[in-house]
C-alpha cells in the first residue's frame, strides 16, 4: 500500500517565556493507506503536538512531513488550510459542532469551503449522515441530539470531503461506555471501507481496537506495534 503519511526527523520546539520546550525530538513515522493506527502516550509525551502536525494545524521546527505525496512541512497558513480541508477529516472529543445549525448544515460545511454547489452539498451530506445512521436526525440541532448522535454528526462531517485520513482526537472522551463502543464500532466500519484512520487516545481498550499502536514518550516514539 502507498504511504499516506511520511514523517522524517520531525522536531517541534516551543518558547515558553525564556524556556525552550522540545515537544518532538526527531520523530520518524510512516502510515500507509488504509491503516488504522492508535497514537498513545502520557500527558506531555508529544502526542498532541504530533497530532497537530499530522492534521496540518501546526508545522514542524525541522524535518519533513509528506502527506499524500505533498511536502507540507513549510506551507503558509492559507496553504495548510486548503490541504486540511481537502485531505483531513477531524473528529474531536468536544464534537465542535455549530450550535445553531442543523446536523445537515454542520456536515455540509466543509463542502462550502470546497466550493461545491448547494445541490451537491445537500445530497452528499444526506448520504454521509445516512451512512452513520442518522437519516432521521438531519434537521435536528446539536442540543436536540444525544452525545453519541453529536459525535456521529462530527464523524459524518469528517467523512464528507472523502479525505485521505480521518484524525480522531479522544473521540470517546465525553461519552459513556456503551456509546463509546458504538462510536468505536462506527470507526471500525469506516476503516473497513478503506479509510486511513489515526486515533489519539489514552485508553488502552480503545487503542486495542486499532490495528497498530504507536506509543510516545518524551517527544519520541517509544514503541510501534502492529496487532494481529
Amino acid at each position: 500500500m502507498p504511504a499516506v503519511i511520511e514523517l522524517k526527523d520531525i522536531t517541534r520546539h516551543f518558547k515558553i517565556g525564556e524556556v525552550e520546550v522540545q515537544a518532538l525530538r526527531g520523530v520518524n513515522l510512516v502510515i500507509n493507506k488504509g491503516e488504522y493506527v492508535a497514537l498513545m502516550g502520557p500527558s506531555g509525551s508529544g502526542k498532541s503536538t504530533l497530532m497537530n502536525i499530522l492534521g496540518c494545524l501546526d508545522t514542524p521546527t525541522s524535518g519533513n512531513y509528506v502527506l499524500n505525496n505533498n511536502n507540507v512541512s513549510n506551507l503558509s497558513d492559507n496553504e495548510l488550510a486548503e490541504i486540511r480541508n481537502k485531505e483531513i477529516g477531524f473528529v474531536f472529543q468536544t464534537f465542535n459542532l455549530l450550535a445553531r445549525s442543523t446536523a445537515l448544515d454542520n456536515v455540509a460545511l466543509p463542502l462550502v469551503y470546497a466550493g461545491r454547489s448547494k445541490k451537491d452539498r445537500t445530497q452528499r451530506a444526506k448520504d454521509v449522515l445516512g451512512s452513520v445512521g442518522l437519516s432521521d436526525r438531519m434537521t435536528h440541532k446539536p442540543n436536540e441530539l444525544s452525545g453519541g448522535q453529536r459525535q456521529r454528526v462530527a464523524i459524518a462531517r469528517a467523512l464528507v470531503n472523502d479525505p485521505s485520513i480521518i484524525l480522531a482526537d479522544e473521540p470517546t472522551g465525553n461519552l459513556d461506555t456503551k456509546t463509546s463502543y458504538e462510536i468505536m464500532e462506527l470507526m471500525e466500519e469506516i476503516h473497513q471501507k478503506g479509510n486511513t484512520v489515526v486515533i489519539v487516545t489514552h485508553e488502552e481498550d480503545i487503542a486495542r481496537r486499532a490495528k497498530r499502536i504507536v506509543r510516545m514518550r518524551d517527544g519520541k516514539i517509544e514503541s510501534d506495534i502492529t496487532l494481529v
